[in-house]
């Protein structure tokens, strides 16, 4: 009996020895508020994005206060020499994982799954990304944003909207099937705190048109798909309010049994500018979805897969549906995808209407961050500057969340989220990768702390790699 006490002190303390220091670890980042960046070139991503070379940024309480002031003493100074500073990135399409019950629903059933939130966020914190739009939201988001608000967690601002769709329970979401619930399923969500809504793919046409007039009343923004009902009368879908389609591919889906051409493009083009409706372009998923048809050696090879949680490893590598369903007709398919979307873009471009970066992140083989930087390369590759690219990831983001006022542009009076560049960006889009250290609402992390989180969380997943079976998912 003794010895086991002394087993059980033994482990307590060393329990208590751990999480001391991992407390003191996030204590020793927050303490320090009050920063100088010296000799820093600013991108700063607004209008005009007039460069100010060899610059000083001074951020005290999380925000800038002086850009070319003088250097307050006590601050920590970081040296910016041949160096870039931009805002910090925004996702506009993510799925983020949280704790959830795979278990059949009981009146006291909690979640029977858990994540731990600061594993889910190191990765878009880590590659720079400072914001995200969940399109999937749920109470659990909001319990990681609050987690992100008290310290606990260093994560990206978080904006979220729950989906509503249509048909029978099985399709996911806020089901609605009559005008009726259409306007009660806004009115609940409005209720229950969120700021957006999420308009999904099964939903009829009167349900989708309540949805947006009810969502306008409620002062709610509505994001989402083009409703398959729509196929053949694309145009009814593009009413007031209706602000932003979630991807490229939801043009495509319009186009019933031919080829998608330039003129199709640009016909969606006029839609949507003469609705100022906005557009995820999502390129990343399709490319990563028609890799992982074609081999899921493409999951398997992935230099981030390390950085997934082990039961996302599996499920992507031993239950992928997309690979189940591989053929070359499908393959065929997906390549003519690519390539129309690329003229989307192009479309899109030349008729003015602004585009903003997501990357479905979650969605299998899309990992939360290091995808941004994947799509931002597509982006250019499809046809935008690298400028055009970047404002797709900074300012328009901000501009459509309705936080510009906040965060977007490297300014006096905005939050310090930002990140600090090794390369130039406009000469190369691959250069938003060469992170220096990054500012999380004014939060710095060296790259030193950078590669320790990111150790961290991969030696985690190691170490829990064979803990995890997506098979028996509903034993957890």
């Amino acid at each position: 009996m003794k010895k086991s006490l002394i087993i059980l002190l033994a482990i307590s303390l060393f329990s208590c020895k751990e999480s001391k220091e991992d407390n003191s670890q996030k204590q020793e980042i927050q303490e320090q508020s009050l920063f100088v960046i010296k000799n820093v070139n600013i991108i700063p991503m607004t209008v005009d994005n007039t460069i100010v070379e060899n610059a000083t940024v001074v951020i005290d309480n999380k925000k800038i206060v002086a850009i070319n002031g003088s250097i307050p003493a006590g601050a920590k100074v970081i040296d910016g020499k041949d160096k870039w500073l931009i805002p910090g990135l925004m996702d506009m399409h993510v799925h983020t994982n949280a704790d959830l019950n795979f278990r059949k629903n009981a009146p006291t059933q909690g979640a029977t799954f858990f994540m731990d939130t600061q594993d889910v966020m190191t990765t878009y914190i880590t590659n720079g990304v400072t914001t995200i739009l969940e399109l999937d939201g749920r109470a659990e988001h909001f319990g990681q944003r609050n987690e992100i608000a008290k310290g606990k967690v260093i994560g990206p601002r978080m904006a979220i909207a729950p989906v509503i769709n249509g048909g029978d329970q099985n399709n996911g979401g806020r089901i609605v099937n009559t005008v009726s619930d259409a306007r009660q399923a806004v009115r609940s969500i409005k209720a229950e705190g969120y700021n957006f809504v999420k308009v999904y793919s099964r939903l009829n046409i009167e349900s989708f048109e309540a949805i947006i007039d009810e969502a306008q009343k409620q002062g709610l923004k509505v994001v989402g798909h083009i409703p398959d009902a729509f196929k053949g009368q694309t145009e009814k879908a593009f009413i007031p309010n209706f602000g932003l389609v979630a991807h490229a591919e939801e043009f495509s889906k319009q186009i019933r049994n031919q080829a998608k051409t330039k003129k199709d493009a640009q016909y969606f083009a006029q839609l949507a500018k003469r609705n100022e409706t906005w557009l995820i372009p999502n390129l990343i998923a399709i490319v990563k979805i028609r890799d992982q048809v074609q081999s899921l050696d493409s999951i398997r090879l992935m230099e981030t897969l390390k950085y997934v949680h082990p039961l996302l490893q599996d499920k992507w590598l031993t239950s992928n549906n997309y690979n189940k369903h591989s053929s070359p007709e499908f393959i065929n398919y997906l390549d003519s995808l690519i390539t129309f979307h690329k003229e989307v873009v192009v479309a899109f471009k030349d008729a003015g209407v602004p585009m903003v970066a997501g990357t479905d992140a979650g969605v299998s083989g899309v990992v939360a961050g290091f995808s941004l930087h994947d799509e931002l390369e597509l982006l250019v590759d499809a046809g935008l500057t690298n400028e055009e690219t970047l404002i797709s990831a900074t300012r328009l983001p901000a501009e459509w969340l309705g936080i510009e006022t906040k965060v977007g542009t490297v300014e006096i009076g905005k939050y310090a989220d930002l990140i600090l560049l090794d390369s130039n960006p406009l000469e190369d889009i691959k250069n938003t990768r060469s992170i220096n250290g990054v500012f999380v609402n004014g939060t710095w992390l060296n790259k030193k702390k950078i590669e320790s989180l990111l150790m961290k969380l991969e030696q985690q997943n190691e170490s829990d790699k064979d803990k995890y079976e997506w098979a028996k998912r509903r034993e957890f």
